[in-house]
């Protein structure tokens, strides 16, 4: 799991969209994946060294288990050409067998028709992964109806990590877990700390531009962007409107960073391991970072304040993993896929500093594991009580892109909160008559 900046969510969304149209246009008989053979799994995914590494690990491991079965990946190595790609094989009837699909893109791949239904999959003898193994919250798009088409193969939390270093620059003595643990973290005390940053000539907070950061700060600040019907009414809520205008507020001074817009070769990773900014909304592949830099005991995490203390639910990035509804292995093709997404495979994954944080019960630990951050079931927390994007967005092409692009304006200090909400309800009603 990684963050995306918003230039290459654009691009993707362009690209995949047009794909998209293929894919419904085409025509839905005849044939299957590009592999014919029942007893073989072509899946494919995107990553980086270190993760593709680790796949083939579990490839290996997998194929031990099960001599009959042979295992091939397909990565594709840029986030913004994979989404495009995949529906395009799926339109033409040679998609892999099992792939994964990221947050933004997974409700097109679902209106698309080409997934294999999982519930009935998923409860039956052969599964390793029952629907309620997981945490409910996390399905979002995956799930229409009742019926599941995808699973979150693993998720992120947005914690907020902090600077220690940065902070008693700035003449800061609180620590912000500490305040957390006691009740305290709040949004006057966060504000506060962002205001003595700004005025020690340092970055306050690095947020990306995406949906999980607008809509997690609404919910922490008690708003509501959604209703339990999935219209969009931001606009109308007075709790919303404030609390965006407190966000559009903090980026208009400098206090808050959009983290996509630093120039290339002073990005926020460069900023934070510098000690340049206090915070940084990210997840668990910050430890990487910060361990290459050589500076990671400076660094904790907290969750999001919220104005009266009490943890709110803020937004959780994952990514999830399908199975071609035309593979020729299904079989083969679902015993890969439980077992991946397992307690087991997932510990497999994620263990030794991985990236990311389970997304099914029963593998904690490896969160846990080497003690850091020292907070780090912070991670954990944050996962039980948060929430995927949006279905009635997840289920549109762009339309998270083009809103996080409504948000920019605010942030540029183009629009004011109450326009932006405005225009992110007509966007929202214009594409989903919601």
């Amino acid at each position: 799991m990684f963050r995306v900046n918003s230039t290459s969510r654009r691009a993707v969304a362009v690209l995949a969209a047009g794909a998209l149209a293929l894919s419904l246009a085409a025509c839905s008989g005849g044939g299957g994946g590009a592999n014919s053979d029942p007893n073989t799994v072509v899946w494919s995914t995107w990553g980086t060294p270190e993760e593709l590494t680790r796949y083939e690990e579990f490839n290996d491991e997998f194929m031990k288990r099960h001599p009959d079965i042979t295992v091939k990946l397909q990565p594709v190595a840029s986030y913004s050409d994979y989404h495009s790609k995949m529906l395009a094989q799926l339109s033409s009837n040679t998609a892999p067998d099992v792939f994964y699909i990221g947050d933004d893109k997974l409700g097109q791949f679902v209106s698309s028709n080409r997934l294999m239904p999982l519930t009935d999959l998923m409860n039956s003898s052969a599964s390793d992964t029952k629907p309620d193994d997981f945490f409910p919250s996390l399905f979002g798009a995956a799930e229409v109806d009742g019926e599941i088409y995808a699973a979150p193969n693993d998720v992120n939390s947005d914690a907020l990590w902090y600077d220690k270093v940065a902070l008693a620059a700035a003449g800061i003595t609180e620590d912000p877990a500490t305040l957390a643990a006691e009740g305290q973290w709040t949004t006057a005390k966060f504000l506060e700390m962002n205001d003595k940053l700004a005025e020690a000539g340092l970055t306050g907070t690095m947020f990306w531009n995406y949906w999980a950061t607008h809509y997690g700060w609404i919910s922490s600040q008690g708003g509501e962007a959604y209703n339990d019907a999935g219209d969009f009414v931001g606009n109308t809520d007075k709790t919303t409107v404030e609390a965006v205008d407190t966000l559009g507020n903090y980026f208009q001074d400098k206090k808050f960073v959009v983290a996509d817009t630093l120039p290339e070769g002073a990005g926020a990773d460069s900023v934070f391991v510098t000690h340049k900014s206090g915070f940084f909304a990210q997840g668990r592949y910050t430890i990487g970072t910060l361990k290459s830099a050589g500076v990671e005991a400076d660094y904790d995490i907290v969750d999001w304040p919220t104005p009266d203390g009490v943890a709110a639910p803020t937004g959780v990035a994952a990514s999830y993993l399908a199975i071609n509804g035309k593979t020729k292995a299904k079989d083969a093709a679902f015993t890969f896929w439980t077992e991946f997404l397992s307690a087991d495979g997932q510990k497999f994954r994620l263990t030794g500093g991985g990236n990311a944080v389970p997304s099914i019960k029963g593998a904690d630990e490896v969160v846990l594991e080497d003690n850091y951050p020292a907070h780090a079931q912070t991670f954990l927390d944050m996962r039980d009580v948060g929430f995927a994007n949006y279905p009635t967005e997840a289920a549109v092409p762009a339309l998270s892109t083009d809103i996080s692009d409504l948000f920019l304006g605010l942030y540029e200090g183009k629009s004011t909160a109450q326009d932006t909400l405005d225009e992110v309800a007509a966007l929202v009603e214009s594409k989903t008559g919601k």
